[in-house]
């Protein structure tokens, strides 16, 4: 059978494992469930759970819970793990979930509504989702190989977690090697994607790496220092990552190399797609959705898991510079960005800097809408403040650069000023064509 099914029809798929689910546990083998995984629902139904059980076994209170997060591992690198592939908002549609080396599950994170659905399976902080705890799950099969696992539908021993998709990875100490837990992305059937476990495996990685520095989990939400700010962090995938000492203290966005400028002085250049998204964050002070900027970056096509990939490499490359829940820039950066310089100097009346500051158009080498806008919004400002200016010079300045040579109406305010005879009003309306 095709499994991109799960991904194209997921309804349709899942109602053929169904049909095998019921066949394999009635002693027929089917094609459909891998041998790996019916060797699992034999030792699951050895271990005394039946297809039909509803409840695991629950090993602690979720207010007992609060204790063992505070001295396990894992809480160190929870805050990067939320950044990257948590959806908490109203509308987020999937569950992520941290358990110990056990399968003890001690972290979970949720819309109200996923939370809602995850409560009704028991899925929930001290609930065992061992083999032993409730059968075959993602969880328990990441436990058992070793290595990242994805189920599907009826691919779940216990008949009630057929409605759910759910991939797991486990999560090792980068020094011993040792397992300390395992994460795991749960939710409706349709929120499963082809990326779904290149993300679950690239969040391990990052954890991991965290893991193995010896601050790890400093950014991102960790906690402050005893005297209030908080510790430097480190270098994460090769990139500083802002601390004391690396702040970022403006956004070059104009022209076709944009980059981050921090404090001592470095210049680190950005991707067109991180500018792209950094460009969205300076226009707006409320800040922004990963499903906002998923769909003005992607149109429909656009994932919010795409956009927290992408967000957490940002994070890590300029740290507290960038907040979330929303996504918005620090206090600090809002504004500070080489096009925000300019808006701020045409509010402040000054258009001759501003025309000075606008060296190049915003992000020159994006076709997103999105930011064609922002372009656009950018070239109208500085144009209608240069036309009320009732100043030639600044005119004939706007008409030579390349944001200002195809706007007709400077050429019109150009002539009045300067009358239709001028050589200057002449040169810029016949390569304008006004």
């Amino acid at each position: 059978m095709d499994q991109g099914l799960r991904f194209s029809d997921p309804a349709r798929y899942a109602r053929t494992l169904r049909r095998a689910h019921e066949l394999v546990i009635s002693g027929v083998p089917r094609p459909e469930i891998p041998t790996s995984l019916v060797d699992s629902w034999h030792r699951s139904m050895a271990l005394g759970i039946s297809p039909d059980q509803h409840s695991p076994r629950h090993l602690h209170e979720p207010s007992e819970v609060l204790e063992l997060r505070r001295d396990h591992r894992l809480q160190q690198v929870m805050p990067a793990l939320h950044d990257l592939l948590a959806d908490d908002s109203r509308s987020g549609r999937h569950l992520l979930v941290l358990t110990d080396a056990s399968g003890e599950i001690l972290w979970r994170v949720g819309s109200p509504a996923v939370l809602r659905r995850a409560d009704q399976l028991e899925f929930l902080e001290g609930a065992d989702w061992s083999e032993a705890g409730i059968g075959t799950n993602a969880i328990s099969e990441a436990l058992v190989t070793g290595g990242p696992v994805q189920l599907f539908s009826a691919e779940h021993l216990v008949r009630t977690h057929h409605d759910w998709a759910c991939t797991a990875a486990p999560i090792t100490d980068p020094t011993t090697g040792r397992l300390l837990g395992v994460l795991d992305v749960s939710g409706p059937l349709d929120t499963i994607s082809a990326d779904t476990l290149r993300m679950v495996r690239c969040a391990v990685r990052v954890a991991e790496a965290l893991l193995g520095t010896s601050d790890a989990g400093t950014s991102f939400g960790a906690p402050a220092s005893k005297g209030g700010s908080r510790r430097p962090a480190h270098a994460v995938g090769g990139q500083n990552v802002a601390g004391q000492g690396a702040v970022v203290e403006s956004l070059e966005l104009l022209g076709d190399k944009p980059a981050a400028v921090f404090a001592d002085g470095v210049r680190s250049p950005l991707t067109l797609r991180r500018a792209e998204i950094l460009a969205l964050l300076d226009s707006r002070s409320q800040g922004w959705s990963a499903e906002e900027l998923a769909y003005e970056l992607h149109g429909d096509a656009g994932t919010p898991q795409a956009i927290r990939t992408e967000m957490f490499r940002v994070r890590s490359m300029l740290g507290g510079a960038v907040e979330s829940n929303p996504y918005r820039l620090a206090a600090g950066l809002a504004g500070a960005s080489d096009s925000g310089r300019v808006l701020r100097l045409l509010r402040e009346g000054l258009v001759a800097e501003a025309l000075e500051a606008y060296r190049a158009p915003l992000l020159s080498r994006s076709g997103a809408l999105a930011v064609q806008l922002l372009r656009d919004q950018l070239d109208l400002a500085v144009g209608s403040a240069v036309r009320v200016s009732g100043d030639p010079g600044l005119l004939v300045r706007w008409l030579s650069t390349d944001m200002g040579a195809a706007d007709s109406l400077a050429v019109e305010a150009l002539g009045r000023l300067v009358g239709r005879a001028d050589s200057r009003y002449l040169a810029f309306r016949a390569s304008s064509g006004a």
